[in-house]
């Protein structure tokens, strides 16, 4: 699925101030490609700002040395100071649930607005919208635009490109990756990325907090459906027993998968008594997106996630149950019944 980046290019071209924004929670990819983004437009002479609906999690603060990224009610007083601004841009995301406090900064937007996002889930925004649903990160759509404006690429655009595409392929060994993953890579890799510094930015710094909550997390793992769905949660008790963060519980339900058997897995984290984030997982060809979206979610076939307005054990006992079903028509459907 190729995109064609022309009527982006002339929204550019006939304007000089922009503001990038992404989703709440963000990861590497949605953080990555703000920051690549910024630079390839100042690059351009265009002014740039990047504000997000909360803070940047704490154990991917090193992806933004400058501390560029600003937060909506903090650095940023309030919304209508960005309002003025000729282009809003929304990365890695198409969903208003996912904006936080800056969805209404959005809706209030009259500028051109553009979404760039990967994700197949898609709500109106009104805006432009630039998405390719196979690409296994935003990032790489980042650097494709970069290469279509003839931007050259510094160490400073390559290193949160090359960690927004390392951490949503899982380094490379997700069914996303294909050859253009690699092209993008040795490309971000010449023009300065570090491997190895990103790698240890991103998984040898922890606190021990985050190890803790982790062996919590992989204590409270069930099977269900003969072992084909396993999940887990993380209960306010156990981060407050742990000393761990929300953010601390990112890549843990991949761990799920690794089980022999294992066909999906889900993850519910208690966010506090009324609201509950999940994550769902799959391999093969069952898709949790259509899951996600029973519930106001989406992302991708085989990754997805939902944000659950009611308590854990409300959304433990909707989602399961959704797996459950759909897990059950999926087996049929592959035994032929």
């Amino acid at each position: 699925m190729s995109i064609d980046w022309q009527p982006l290019l002339e929204v550019i071209s006939s304007n000089q101030s922009f503001l990038i924004t992404g989703h709440c929670r963000a990861d590497c990819d949605a953080l990555g490609s703000e920051l690549g983004l910024a630079q390839v437009l100042e690059s351009l002479g265009k002014r740039v700002r990047i504000v997000n609906g909360d803070e940047v999690p704490r154990h991917i603060e090193f992806i933004d040395p400058q501390r560029r990224i600003e937060m909506l009610d903090r650095e940023v007083t309030g919304p209508e100071v960005l309002l003025d601004l000729d282009v809003l841009i929304v990365v890695d995301t198409s969903a208003w649930g996912q904006l936080g406090p800056m969805a209404d900064v959005v809706r209030q937007f009259a500028g051109k607005k553009i979404v760039i996002d990967h994700h197949v889930s898609e709500d109106d925004m009104q805006a432009l919208v630039f998405k390719d649903a196979t690409a296994e990160a935003t990032g790489r759509l980042i650097l494709e635009l970069a290469s279509v404006l003839e931007v050259t690429i510094t160490p400073e655009i390559a290193m949160p490109l090359f960690a927004a595409i390392a951490t949503d392929t899982g380094w490379f060994r997700f069914s996303s990756v294909t050859e253009k993953t690699f092209t993008a890579l040795a490309r971000l890799v010449a023009a300065g990325a570090s491997p190895p510094a990103v790698f240890s930015a991103l998984y040898e710094q922890h606190r021990i907090g985050r190890l803790l909550l982790r062996g919590r997390l992989l204590q409270h793992v069930k099977a269900e459906t003969d072992g084909r769905l396993l999940w887990t949660e993380a209960t306010l008790e156990d981060f407050h027993e742990s000393g761990a963060e929300r953010t601390d519980t990112e890549d843990v339900i991949n761990l799920l998968l690794t089980v022999a058997g294992t066909e999906a897995a889900v993850m519910f984290v208690e966010l506090d008594e009324t609201m509950t984030k999940i994550s769902l997982r799959s391999r093969g060809d069952f898709d949790v997106c259509q899951i996600a979206r029973q519930f106001g979610g989406g992302g991708h076939r085989a990754a997805a996630g939902i944000t659950f307005e009611g308590s854990l054990a409300m959304a433990r006992t909707a989602v399961l149950d959704a797996m459950r079903q759909a897990m059950g028509r999926y087996s049929r459907s592959k035994d032929g019944r």
